[in-house]
């Protein structure tokens, strides 16, 4: 079990009591980072201004990230924490829904036996979650401009796990001889065909236009977090037309959009992606703490998309700056920026102070983690102004974020800002902000990353510590002994 001094390496964000102490931690470590004195309410709020997105003005700069609550039925459907999720979505005031949930386009590609699919027999249900939502918002707001809400389309690729009690089931770009153990690849039949591979534009392609039809107005290529489509931007040693160079690289993306150009017209597209990424870790001796695996010396790392190969632990915009470009050459303007893994670097991807019961302790402030995320997506809308770009890791500012965010949109480093686990605990946060320029402190979320190890252990994803509906349920219990495996 952890002690709590493993947790007391870093100062906590909640151990500072005002505006001030907060910024002398943070500009300790980067002084460039705004972080206004107050909440402002408002017009007077950068987070107000209007912006064009998908055809129509967005009230806002707020953003809801997709998320999965591991809380589908067997065949894909919504279940109702689903709906009760979705619902929340729409209390939440914020104008764009960034796909709401990730939504696997084929059942052989769920992360998990209750993640949604989107198919024939799903339809109804994914169309309700969409109401759902409008309708909690219009109840909530009233004639307030609607959210423009759009569906996360993903294919989970090596981190597949789609039935229930059984061994995880990857699909993979290429062999990786530090991530393959650990999903139980051992040969290459996890390898996807290029047939195998041109089924799958056909999948994303009829997933869109499925979404199309719901009334979704823009579905995102998901291209992060070590799940498929992101593996492939990373398949340097991949032989064939979705490997090796840049262009075949990306050949699978401009192949998807091609398809959805061609059969839904009228339809959106946007890319969430790992913009930047790194060597896989794993717990260390010295408590816990993460450390990076070992790689051959000498030796370039080309495992992997947005890594520094000749210094695996450090990121590399190179790469990510040609894919902004090509996204500006589809006609892509939406784009969502995030880095990392949550399956082999969370540290990137999600910092925290507590991990989950299958990560490590975090080997740097988690706030160094929000900084890094800060100066990738400043310094990336800065080569590319005219894409609309949402920001990511921004939770663990906690009572901060809003003043924080207050200054990145009016500073330029982006355009709308993403929240993800923030919302499971507190989704009226955005709307609290705008109206009343101040927030409930018992709801914010502490990143205890209770609504990570949850699923790992084959339950259901939510707050369990800050909301009720999570933490009546018998599950909880099962989570408290979950929670003692944490790394000490």
């Amino acid at each position: 079990m952890t002690s709590a001094s493993n947790y007391s390496r870093y100062p906590r964000i909640g151990s500072h009591r005002d505006i001030d102490s907060f910024r002398g931690h943070l500009h300790g470590l980067c002084p460039d980072i705004p972080a206004d004195d107050e909440i402002l309410r408002g017009d007077d709020s950068p987070l107000t201004r209007e912006i064009e997105i998908c055809g129509r003005a967005a009230g806002n700069r707020w953003a809801i990230q997709p998320m999965e609550g591991w809380d589908g039925t067997e065949d894909g459907n919504p279940g109702e924490l689903t709906l009760r999720r979705w619902r929340r979505f729409g209390l939440s005031g914020a104008q764009l829904i960034w796909g709401g949930e990730a939504v696997a386009v084929d059942a052989s590609g769920r992360a998990n036996p209750g993640q949604l699919v989107i198919a024939d027999h799903t339809l109804t249900g994914l169309e309700g979650l969409r109401s759902a939502l409008l309708d909690s918002h219009r109840d909530r707001f009233g004639s307030a401009p609607e959210p423009i809400i759009g569906l996360q389309l993903t294919h989970s690729g090596r981190f597949a796990r789609p039935h229930k009690d059984a061994a995880p089931q990857p699909r993979i770009a290429y062999r990786h001889p530090l991530l393959d153990e650990r999903v139980g690849v051992s040969d290459d039949t996890a390898v996807l065909s290029d047939p195998e591979v041109e089924g799958l534009i056909e999948s994303f392609v009829n997933a869109a236009v499925r979404a199309a039809a719901l009334g979704f107005e823009f579905v995102d290529i998901k291209h992060c977090h070590g799940y498929l489509l992101h593996e492939f931007l990373g398949a340097h040693t991949r032989q064939g037309p979705y490997g090796g160079s840049f262009e075949n690289r990306t050949r699978l993306l401009r192949e998807i959009v091609a398809g959805i150009r061609r059969e839904a017209p009228s339809l959106h597209i946007a890319v969430r992606v790992s913009i930047f990424d790194s060597i896989p870790f794993r717990a260390g001796a010295d408590g816990g703490a993460g450390v990076p695996e070992d790689s051959p010396r000498g030796e370039p790392y080309r495992l992997g998309f947005g890594v520094d190969m000749a210094n695996p632990v450090e990121p590399d915009l190179s790469e990510g700056r040609a894919f902004l470009a090509l996204l500006e050459e589809l006609g892509i303007r939406l784009v969502n920026l995030s880095g990392g893994s949550p399956y082999y670097n969370p540290h990137l991807q999600r910092p925290a102070l507590y991990p989950p019961s299958d990560g490590y302790l975090p080997p740097e402030d988690p706030l160094v983690g929000v900084i890094r995320h800060l100066q990738a997506t400043r310094a990336l809308k800065q080569e590319f102004p005219g894409l609309v770009i949402t920001g990511s890791a921004l939770s663990y500012l906690q009572e901060y974020l809003p003043h924080v965010a207050q200054g990145l949109v009016r500073e330029g480093w982006m355009d709308f800002v993403g929240i993800g686990r923030m919302v499971l605990s507190y989704p009226e946060l955005p709307a609290d902000t705008l109206e009343n320029g101040k927030l409930e402190r018992k709801r914010i979320c502490r990143t205890f990353s209770d609504c990570t190890t949850a699923p790992r252990g084959g339950l259901v994803s939510g707050c369990y510590p800050l909301d009720d509906a999570y933490g009546s349920l018998p599950e909880a219990a099962t989570l408290r002994e979950l929670k003692k495996e944490r790394p000490d």
